[in-house]
């Protein structure tokens, strides 16, 4: 292979890594000008980049023509955040808040308009309520959701209210849009998603915020319990044990995205 062409297949290499990571770090869906102008990439080539992306499953256009990470880039990122050489080290940080708290902890990342289940570690009560790595739940009505969505802008997180079909699970889930803002509000201001039996009857839980290097929300710190051991405000007397554990979990990320 000669020299010019290591050069541009190197340099082709390079812009569709660029175009990956600024899609996955955007706060905001971006449209091909704006990847083009932001990484002074040529229009032609960047439709045509876009284009085999798309095809091969890392990003998808939505009904605007906006570009946003795809199912397989999310499975990546969760490939890259499990990954054994972080695992343990974050199972870790997990197995002691879940004896500090004395109930189950994790982690869930948001894609699209459900979180994911990334990490777990169970207590070690007999009554357990099992939701697996991997698993997926609703925004609206659990705490790890409702945190992210409080960490949005108040138009993307009320266009996304607006339109996301809020199916009542139990009798406590929001389902009234006025009330679920007013909650997410109240979450924006303490840092601390709640779900008071709103996903699961007999199940309360509550979150903290995992920052991603730059300081924005990247994941939620959760845990969970059911009432007939705790109840909301038992495990909300815990938020500063959670709270230490996501800034180690945060430090832990940013080491492993720095390469430190």
């Amino acid at each position: 292979m000669s020299d010019s062409a290591k050069r541009s297949k190197g340099s082709s290499i390079n812009r569709v890594l660029e175009i990956i990571e600024l899609v996955s770090i955007s706060e905001r869906p971006l449209s091909p000008a704006d990847l083009a102008f932001s990484l002074d990439i040529p229009k032609p080539s960047i439709h045509r980049l876009l284009q085999q992306l798309e095809a091969d499953g890392f990003v998808q256009t939505d009904w605007r023509g906006m570009i946003i990470p795809s199912t397989r880039l999310a499975k990546t990122a969760v490939g890259v955040l499990t990954r054994n050489s972080l695992k343990n080290l974050r199972l870790s940080v997990l197995q002691r808040l879940a004896a500090e708290v004395g109930e189950t902890c994790g982690i869930a990342i948001p894609h699209n308009l459900e979180m994911i289940y990334t990490d777990r570690v169970q207590s070690n009560w007999p009554l357990q309520i099992y939701l697996p790595i991997g698993g997926n739940v609703p925004l609206w009505c659990t705490s790890g959701g409702k945190l992210y969505l409080s960490s949005l802008p108040k138009s993307q997180r009320k266009y996304l209210i607006n339109n996301m079909p809020l199916q009542a699970l139990t009798n406590n889930t929001l389902v009234d849009k006025v009330e679920l803002e007013a909650s997410l509000e109240s979450i924006a201001e303490t840092g601390v998603g709640v779900d008071n039996e709103e996903f699961i009857a007999g199940m309360v839980a509550c979150s903290v915020p995992i920052l991603s290097p730059d300081g924005h929300y990247f994941a939620s710190l959760f845990t969970h319990a059911p009432t007939v051991r705790k109840t909301l405000d038992d495990l909300q007397a815990f938020v500063p044990q959670l709270q230490s554990a996501a800034e180690e979990l945060s430090l832990l990320l940013k080491e492993a995205t720095l390469g430190s």
